[in-house]
């Protein structure tokens, strides 16, 4: 069992086991909608940059907020972050099941109609999958860096059920596949006696052994702690404490490691002479978050728990990305400082 109790990005990066420093590969960020998942993400990659020579950040968020935080355009390959050296990023949406469908079938044979029908039928019975098209993009991610080779990957998550989801499939396909395989020989005569009474080749579905070796990596990857971890980003508040307790209890369930708790948009309102908070409104909500961030203590105690104060200004642009995490790799000491002191200078 990892353990990392350090107020540095290095805690968030690294696990330490066994007095030896391994460095994690798969970082997911994530938890409910609105807490500032990408601000956090985005910072974090910036960070990692700057000790990493090859740093991949992809959004799984079907919303892609990452383009709005660096003002710059993604695609669904990865490309340069201008003004972070090291730092590439892309965008990626869960592929339709039937692009993937185009190698089932043997070349030659058969009309356009005819190959047609065979898709559509295939369709049916394979893209609908619960899963698939998560499964499918997960195995693009793994593909893409393999092939350049990036040192570590941030992901920016959708919002908690669609990543538990996306978490959870190399699992649930590994079971179906499994049974596949099983069943191959069989499943194998009924398709060619299909094809062949529309004048088709052999349907290929040898596909489904090359498959399973991929699912079983993406499973025994996501669950190694020196190899993957998932920090929860909350805010103060009780729908978003309440998620973030559910989230991590999926995650236990699924043995993924997390024991990074990020909580967002903490108020340090300013203070008059007396130290009261000098706006009714700043008071109330700053005793609300009181409330919550007992709570946060107590539930994680034994988690790395970093608490981020609400910026004056927007968290976007390369400068303030930059002074984003640094605050998430040594938080500022608020009884000192105004939040205004944090960007005077940009």
């Amino acid at each position: 069992q990892s353990n990392v109790h350090n107020v540095h990005t290095q805690a968030v990066v690294s696990t330490q086991s066994t007095g030896e420093q391994k460095e994690l590969k798969w970082i997911f960020v994530g938890g409910k909608g609105g807490v500032g998942k990408t601000s956090v993400s985005c910072s974090l990659a910036v960070q990692l940059a700057k000790c990493h020579s090859s740093v991949l950040l992809i959004s799984t968020d079907p919303a892609h907020n990452i383009a709005d935080s660096f003002e710059q355009q993604f695609t669904r390959t990865p490309t340069p972050v201008k003004g972070v050296p090291n730092l590439q990023a892309m965008e990626v949406d869960s592929s339709p099941p039937e692009e993937g469908m185009e190698e089932v079938f043997a070349e030659g044979g058969g009309s356009e109609e005819q190959h047609n029908l065979m898709r559509s039928i295939m369709k049916d019975v394979v893209g609908n999958l619960p899963g698939l098209d998560e499964f499918i993009a997960l195995t693009n991610i793994f593909k893409i860096v393999d092939t350049h080779h990036f040192d570590v990957v941030v992901f920016d998550t959708a919002p908690t059920g669609h990543t538990l989801r996306l978490l959870s499939i190399p699992q649930s396909i590994g079971k179906v596949l499994r049974q596949l395989v099983q069943m191959k020989s069989w499943m194998s005569g009924i398709m060619n006696s299909l094809s062949g009474s529309l004048g088709m080749n052999n349907v290929n579905i040898d596909y489904i052994d090359d498959l399973l070796p991929l699912v079983e990596r993406l499973d025994k990857e996501l669950k190694n702690p020196d190899l993957t971890t998932f920090v929860c980003v909350c805010i103060p508040e009780f729908l978003s404490l309440y998620e973030t307790e559910r989230l991590i209890q999926k995650l236990t369930a699924l043995d993924i490691d997390t024991h990074n708790v990020v909580v967002n948009q903490v108020m340090y309102p300013d203070r008059d002479s007396k130290g009261c908070p000098s706006c009714a409104l700043c008071a109330a909500r700053t005793n609300m978050q009181k409330k919550y961030l007992d709570q946060i203590a107590d539930l994680y105690e034994d988690f790395h728990v970093v608490k981020m104060p609400l910026m004056p200004v927007e968290v976007k642009g390369v400068p303030m990305l930059q002074r984003f995490g640094k605050f998430l790799q040594a938080p500022p000491d608020m009884e000192k400082l105004s939040i205004h002191d944090l960007v005077k200078d940009l």
